[in-house]
Protein backbone atom coordinates (compact mmCIF):
# COMPACT_ATOMS: atom_id res chain seq x y z
CA UNK A 1 0.00 0.00 0.00
CA UNK A 2 1.15 3.45 -0.89
CA UNK A 3 1.74 5.88 1.99
CA UNK A 4 1.34 9.47 2.24
CA UNK A 5 4.11 11.29 1.48
CA UNK A 6 3.86 13.44 4.78
CA UNK A 7 4.12 9.96 6.76
CA UNK A 8 7.16 9.12 5.12
CA UNK A 9 9.14 12.63 5.20
CA UNK A 10 8.94 13.62 8.90
CA UNK A 11 11.70 16.01 9.98
CA UNK A 12 9.79 15.54 13.27
CA UNK A 13 11.65 12.12 12.93
CA UNK A 14 14.75 12.97 11.04
CA UNK A 15 15.94 15.42 8.48
CA UNK A 16 18.40 12.87 7.15
CA UNK A 17 16.65 10.98 3.86
CA UNK A 18 18.14 8.72 0.78
CA UNK A 19 16.15 9.55 -2.01
CA UNK A 20 15.62 7.36 -5.51
CA UNK A 21 14.13 8.66 -8.76
CA UNK A 22 13.77 6.35 -11.60
CA UNK A 23 13.65 6.94 -15.45
CA UNK A 24 10.32 5.29 -17.22
CA UNK A 25 10.13 1.65 -17.56
CA UNK A 26 14.19 1.31 -16.74
CA UNK A 27 15.14 2.62 -19.60
CA UNK A 28 19.12 3.67 -20.24
CA UNK A 29 17.94 7.42 -21.09
CA UNK A 30 20.67 8.93 -19.35
CA UNK A 31 23.65 6.62 -20.64
CA UNK A 32 24.23 4.05 -24.07
CA UNK A 33 20.61 3.46 -26.04
CA UNK A 34 21.44 -0.04 -27.51
CA UNK A 35 18.14 0.53 -29.97
CA UNK A 36 19.40 3.39 -31.28
CA UNK A 37 23.08 3.68 -30.45
CA UNK A 38 22.85 7.42 -29.34
CA UNK A 39 24.54 8.30 -25.73
CA UNK A 40 22.98 10.12 -23.16
CA UNK A 41 25.87 10.29 -20.75
CA UNK A 42 25.42 14.45 -20.52
CA UNK A 43 22.49 14.30 -19.24
CA UNK A 44 23.87 12.86 -16.42
CA UNK A 45 25.74 15.98 -15.55
CA UNK A 46 22.49 17.69 -15.95
CA UNK A 47 21.00 15.80 -12.78
CA UNK A 48 24.48 16.41 -11.35
CA UNK A 49 24.51 20.53 -12.11
CA UNK A 50 20.84 20.81 -10.80
CA UNK A 51 20.88 19.15 -7.65
CA UNK A 52 23.76 21.20 -6.82
CA UNK A 53 22.02 24.31 -8.17
CA UNK A 54 19.11 23.24 -6.59
CA UNK A 55 20.89 23.15 -3.20
CA UNK A 56 22.01 26.43 -3.28
CA UNK A 57 18.11 27.62 -3.69
CA UNK A 58 16.20 24.93 -0.78
CA UNK A 59 17.56 24.83 2.56
CA UNK A 60 17.99 21.47 1.58
CA UNK A 61 21.81 20.32 1.68
CA UNK A 62 23.73 17.66 -0.05
CA UNK A 63 25.78 14.74 1.54
CA UNK A 64 25.95 12.44 -1.19
CA UNK A 65 25.25 11.57 -4.68
CA UNK A 66 25.17 8.87 -7.52
CA UNK A 67 23.86 9.54 -11.00
CA UNK A 68 23.93 6.42 -13.06
CA UNK A 69 22.26 5.19 -16.47
CA UNK A 70 18.53 4.84 -15.49
CA UNK A 71 18.40 6.18 -12.11
CA UNK A 72 19.77 8.25 -9.40
CA UNK A 73 20.22 8.60 -5.23
CA UNK A 74 20.83 11.46 -3.40
CA UNK A 75 21.16 11.50 0.45
CA UNK A 76 20.31 14.82 1.93
CA UNK A 77 19.46 17.17 5.03
CA UNK A 78 16.11 19.27 5.44
CA UNK A 79 17.37 22.23 7.41
CA UNK A 80 14.03 23.74 8.63
CA UNK A 81 15.29 26.48 10.80
CA UNK A 82 17.34 27.48 7.98
CA UNK A 83 14.40 28.46 6.08
CA UNK A 84 12.30 29.94 9.02
CA UNK A 85 15.31 31.84 9.58
CA UNK A 86 15.11 33.85 6.94
CA UNK A 87 13.79 37.05 5.99
CA UNK A 88 10.69 37.55 3.35
CA UNK A 89 12.83 39.25 1.06
CA UNK A 90 15.52 36.41 1.20
CA UNK A 91 12.41 33.89 0.62
CA UNK A 92 11.44 35.89 -2.16
CA UNK A 93 14.97 36.52 -4.09
CA UNK A 94 15.44 32.41 -3.42
CA UNK A 95 11.76 31.86 -4.94
CA UNK A 96 12.11 33.94 -8.13
CA UNK A 97 15.46 32.82 -9.03
CA UNK A 98 13.31 29.28 -9.70
CA UNK A 99 10.23 30.68 -11.37
CA UNK A 100 8.59 34.30 -12.59
CA UNK A 101 6.22 34.42 -9.52
CA UNK A 102 2.73 36.30 -9.53
CA UNK A 103 2.83 40.15 -10.95
CA UNK A 104 2.71 41.43 -7.36
CA UNK A 105 5.91 39.70 -6.15
CA UNK A 106 7.11 41.23 -9.15
CA UNK A 107 5.64 44.54 -7.87
CA UNK A 108 7.45 44.10 -4.53
CA UNK A 109 10.60 43.24 -5.96
CA UNK A 110 11.06 46.41 -7.94
CA UNK A 111 11.49 49.15 -5.85
CA UNK A 112 9.77 52.03 -7.88
CA UNK A 113 6.72 49.96 -7.69
CA UNK A 114 6.79 48.82 -4.25
CA UNK A 115 6.50 52.09 -3.28
CA UNK A 116 3.16 52.47 -4.45
CA UNK A 117 1.50 48.99 -3.29
CA UNK A 118 -1.25 49.32 -0.79
CA UNK A 119 -1.20 47.10 2.58
CA UNK A 120 -3.40 45.00 1.10
CA UNK A 121 -0.98 44.23 -1.65
CA UNK A 122 1.53 44.23 0.48
CA UNK A 123 0.06 41.43 3.17
CA UNK A 124 -0.51 39.41 -0.21
CA UNK A 125 2.82 39.18 -0.91
CA UNK A 126 4.08 38.25 2.43
CA UNK A 127 1.40 35.38 2.46
CA UNK A 128 3.23 34.26 -0.63
CA UNK A 129 6.14 34.26 1.23
CA UNK A 130 5.12 32.30 4.05
CA UNK A 131 3.86 29.89 1.43
CA UNK A 132 7.40 29.84 -0.34
CA UNK A 133 9.05 29.54 2.63
CA UNK A 134 7.60 25.95 3.35
CA UNK A 135 8.41 25.18 -0.07
CA UNK A 136 12.01 25.69 0.61
CA UNK A 137 12.46 23.27 3.08
CA UNK A 138 9.53 20.92 1.23
CA UNK A 139 11.28 17.40 -0.26
CA UNK A 140 8.96 17.17 -2.38
CA UNK A 141 9.21 20.44 -4.23
CA UNK A 142 13.15 19.66 -4.64
CA UNK A 143 12.11 16.94 -5.92
CA UNK A 144 9.90 17.99 -8.09
CA UNK A 145 11.76 21.13 -9.66
CA UNK A 146 14.23 19.01 -10.15
CA UNK A 147 12.83 16.10 -11.88
CA UNK A 148 10.69 18.29 -13.91
CA UNK A 149 13.08 20.45 -15.24
CA UNK A 150 15.49 17.93 -16.51
CA UNK A 151 12.20 15.71 -17.94
CA UNK A 152 11.00 18.71 -20.30
CA UNK A 153 15.21 19.52 -21.72
CA UNK A 154 15.39 15.30 -22.28
CA UNK A 155 12.05 15.28 -24.37
CA UNK A 156 12.82 18.93 -26.09
CA UNK A 157 15.91 17.32 -26.94
CA UNK A 158 14.18 13.78 -28.13
CA UNK A 159 11.57 15.61 -30.05
CA UNK A 160 8.83 14.06 -27.85
CA UNK A 161 5.86 13.80 -25.46
CA UNK A 162 5.35 11.90 -22.05
CA UNK A 163 7.12 11.00 -19.16
CA UNK A 164 10.84 10.92 -18.31
CA UNK A 165 10.50 9.76 -14.53
CA UNK A 166 8.49 7.17 -12.83
CA UNK A 167 5.19 8.72 -11.01
CA UNK A 168 7.01 8.89 -7.28
CA UNK A 169 10.58 8.93 -6.60
CA UNK A 170 11.39 6.71 -3.96
CA UNK A 171 12.71 7.83 -0.10
CA UNK A 172 14.28 6.43 3.41
CA UNK A 173 14.44 8.34 6.46
CA UNK A 174 17.65 7.77 8.11
CA UNK A 175 17.16 7.75 12.31
CA UNK A 176 20.56 8.12 13.35
CA UNK A 177 24.32 8.30 12.16
CA UNK A 178 24.57 4.75 11.10
CA UNK A 179 21.83 4.71 8.83
CA UNK A 180 23.76 8.29 7.32
CA UNK A 181 27.09 6.24 6.85
CA UNK A 182 25.25 3.18 5.16
CA UNK A 183 23.52 5.18 2.96
CA UNK A 184 26.29 7.39 1.73
CA UNK A 185 28.43 4.30 1.45
CA UNK A 186 25.72 2.84 -0.44
CA UNK A 187 24.76 5.75 -2.33
CA UNK A 188 28.59 6.58 -3.75
CA UNK A 189 29.39 3.04 -4.21
CA UNK A 190 26.44 2.95 -6.91
CA UNK A 191 28.73 2.79 -10.15
CA UNK A 192 31.34 0.61 -8.88
CA UNK A 193 29.02 -1.86 -7.78
CA UNK A 194 27.69 -1.68 -11.62
CA UNK A 195 31.44 -2.80 -12.35
CA UNK A 196 31.45 0.54 -14.66
CA UNK A 197 34.71 1.46 -12.74
CA UNK A 198 37.46 0.36 -10.28
CA UNK A 199 37.90 3.03 -7.94
CA UNK A 200 36.12 6.15 -6.37
CA UNK A 201 37.77 8.72 -8.40
CA UNK A 202 36.75 6.68 -11.31
CA UNK A 203 33.17 7.13 -10.69
CA UNK A 204 31.82 9.85 -12.60
CA UNK A 205 28.89 11.83 -11.30
CA UNK A 206 29.41 10.68 -7.86
CA UNK A 207 30.04 12.87 -4.81
CA UNK A 208 32.72 10.95 -4.02
CA UNK A 209 34.55 11.80 -7.17
CA UNK A 210 33.35 15.41 -6.13
CA UNK A 211 35.53 15.52 -2.59
CA UNK A 212 38.65 13.72 -4.37
CA UNK A 213 38.80 15.23 -7.61
CA UNK A 214 37.20 19.04 -6.98
CA UNK A 215 38.70 20.35 -9.99
CA UNK A 216 37.54 18.24 -12.35
CA UNK A 217 33.57 17.71 -11.20
CA UNK A 218 33.42 21.59 -10.85
CA UNK A 219 34.82 21.74 -15.40
CA UNK A 220 32.39 19.03 -15.59
CA UNK A 221 29.45 21.28 -13.46
CA UNK A 222 30.46 24.45 -15.54
CA UNK A 223 30.38 22.58 -18.89
CA UNK A 224 26.85 21.11 -17.84
CA UNK A 225 25.37 24.47 -17.08
CA UNK A 226 26.44 25.95 -19.71
CA UNK A 227 24.67 23.66 -21.99
CA UNK A 228 21.59 23.90 -20.10
CA UNK A 229 21.70 27.54 -20.71
CA UNK A 230 22.48 27.00 -24.21
CA UNK A 231 19.38 25.24 -24.41
CA UNK A 232 17.00 26.75 -22.30
CA UNK A 233 17.26 29.96 -24.29
CA UNK A 234 15.11 28.08 -27.03
CA UNK A 235 12.76 27.27 -24.00
CA UNK A 236 9.75 30.00 -23.53
CA UNK A 237 8.78 31.43 -19.85
CA UNK A 238 5.81 29.24 -18.13
CA UNK A 239 5.40 30.78 -15.57
CA UNK A 240 4.30 30.69 -12.01
CA UNK A 241 3.99 26.73 -10.62
CA UNK A 242 6.32 25.36 -14.05
CA UNK A 243 10.14 25.38 -13.98
CA UNK A 244 11.79 28.41 -15.80
CA UNK A 245 14.95 26.21 -17.56
CA UNK A 246 16.28 30.06 -18.65
CA UNK A 247 16.28 31.09 -14.98
CA UNK A 248 17.64 27.70 -13.57
CA UNK A 249 20.17 27.56 -15.74
CA UNK A 250 21.64 30.64 -14.18
CA UNK A 251 22.11 29.25 -10.63
CA UNK A 252 25.38 28.79 -9.06
CA UNK A 253 25.83 24.46 -7.77
CA UNK A 254 26.15 24.90 -3.73
CA UNK A 255 29.03 22.93 -2.40
CA UNK A 256 28.76 19.44 -0.96
CA UNK A 257 28.19 19.09 3.18
CA UNK A 258 31.17 19.44 4.50
CA UNK A 259 32.21 16.33 6.98
CA UNK A 260 32.75 17.34 11.01
CA UNK A 261 34.87 14.64 13.02
CA UNK A 262 33.26 15.49 16.49
CA UNK A 263 29.95 15.20 15.02
CA UNK A 264 28.29 18.28 16.84
CA UNK A 265 27.47 20.15 13.74
CA UNK A 266 23.90 19.48 12.29
CA UNK A 267 24.97 21.45 9.36
CA UNK A 268 27.94 18.74 8.74
CA UNK A 269 28.29 14.61 8.56
CA UNK A 270 29.38 13.31 11.64
CA UNK A 271 32.85 11.61 10.90
CA UNK A 272 36.18 12.71 9.94
CA UNK A 273 36.05 12.30 5.96
CA UNK A 274 39.56 10.41 6.16
CA UNK A 275 38.07 7.97 7.89
CA UNK A 276 34.95 7.95 5.36
CA UNK A 277 37.56 7.61 2.19
CA UNK A 278 38.98 4.82 4.06
CA UNK A 279 35.39 2.69 4.42
CA UNK A 280 34.78 3.41 0.81
CA UNK A 281 37.58 2.25 -0.66
CA UNK A 282 37.69 -0.44 1.05
CA UNK A 283 33.88 -1.82 0.67
CA UNK A 284 34.34 -1.11 -2.93
CA UNK A 285 37.27 -3.62 -3.34
CA UNK A 286 34.75 -6.01 -1.61
CA UNK A 287 31.78 -4.34 -3.68
CA UNK A 288 32.93 -4.81 -7.12
CA UNK A 289 31.61 -8.00 -8.83
CA UNK A 290 35.01 -9.16 -10.41
CA UNK A 291 36.63 -8.79 -6.94
CA UNK A 292 33.99 -9.96 -4.60
CA UNK A 293 36.72 -12.55 -2.52
CA UNK A 294 38.75 -10.00 -1.27
CA UNK A 295 38.82 -9.66 2.69
CA UNK A 296 39.96 -6.86 4.21
CA UNK A 297 42.86 -7.12 6.71
CA UNK A 298 41.00 -5.07 9.05
CA UNK A 299 37.69 -3.30 9.87
CA UNK A 300 37.79 0.29 8.80
CA UNK A 301 37.70 2.81 11.79
CA UNK A 302 34.65 3.99 10.78
CA UNK A 303 32.56 0.57 11.59
CA UNK A 304 34.74 -0.10 14.88
CA UNK A 305 33.77 3.49 16.24
CA UNK A 306 30.11 2.80 15.54
CA UNK A 307 30.27 -0.95 16.61
CA UNK A 308 28.87 -1.77 12.79
CA UNK A 309 29.45 -5.75 11.84
CA UNK A 310 31.71 -5.52 8.73
CA UNK A 311 30.46 -8.68 6.85
CA UNK A 312 27.25 -7.80 7.61
CA UNK A 313 27.36 -4.56 5.93
CA UNK A 314 29.30 -5.74 3.12
CA UNK A 315 25.96 -7.81 2.60
CA UNK A 316 23.39 -6.36 3.71
CA UNK A 317 24.99 -3.11 1.72
CA UNK A 318 24.44 -4.65 -1.36
CA UNK A 319 20.94 -4.56 -1.29
CA UNK A 320 20.22 -1.43 0.89
CA UNK A 321 16.88 -0.46 -0.76
CA UNK A 322 15.50 -4.52 -0.76
CA UNK A 323 16.56 -4.90 2.89
CA UNK A 324 14.85 -1.79 4.14
CA UNK A 325 12.06 -0.05 3.90
CA UNK A 326 10.62 3.36 4.23
CA UNK A 327 13.41 4.26 7.14
CA UNK A 328 16.94 2.95 8.11
CA UNK A 329 18.30 2.90 11.15
CA UNK A 330 19.60 0.73 14.48
CA UNK A 331 16.69 -1.83 16.02
CA UNK A 332 16.27 1.04 18.43
CA UNK A 333 15.43 3.82 16.24
CA UNK A 334 13.28 1.53 13.85
CA UNK A 335 11.31 0.53 17.15
CA UNK A 336 10.85 4.14 18.21
CA UNK A 337 9.70 5.04 14.74
CA UNK A 338 7.20 2.33 14.46
CA UNK A 339 5.73 3.39 18.12
CA UNK A 340 5.27 7.33 17.10
CA UNK A 341 3.81 5.94 13.83
CA UNK A 342 1.89 3.69 15.90
CA UNK A 343 2.44 0.95 13.23
CA UNK A 344 2.82 -2.54 14.88
CA UNK A 345 6.11 -3.41 12.61
CA UNK A 346 8.73 -1.52 9.92
CA UNK A 347 10.66 -3.47 7.35
CA UNK A 348 14.18 -3.45 8.19
CA UNK A 349 14.26 -4.98 11.95
CA UNK A 350 16.49 -8.26 10.87
CA UNK A 351 18.88 -6.16 8.74
CA UNK A 352 19.51 -3.64 11.50
CA UNK A 353 20.00 -6.31 14.31
CA UNK A 354 22.85 -7.66 11.48
CA UNK A 355 24.28 -4.72 10.82
CA UNK A 356 23.95 -2.75 13.39
CA UNK A 357 24.34 -5.32 16.43
CA UNK A 358 27.88 -6.11 16.08
CA UNK A 359 28.45 -10.05 16.51
CA UNK A 360 30.94 -10.80 19.82
CA UNK A 361 33.70 -12.36 18.44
Amino acid sequence: MTRPRSELVSVADTPWYHVVSRCVRRAFLCGQDALTGRNFDHRRGWIEARIRQLASIFTIDVAAYAVMSNHYHIVLRIDRARAHALSDDEVLERWTKLFTGPLLVQRYQNPETRAVMDDAEVARVMEYAALYRERLSDLSWFMRVLNEGIAREANREDGVKGRFWEGRFKSQALLDEEAVLMAMAYVDLNPIRAAVCETPEESDYTSVQARILPEKVDARLRQSIEAMAAESQETPSIGEGKTEPARQAQLTPAPLMPFDATGREAWAIPFAFADYLELVETLGRCLHPHKRGFIPEKTPKLLDRLGIDLEAFINRGTHFLQEFGHAVGKPASLIDLAARRQAKFLRGIHAAQSVFEKRAA
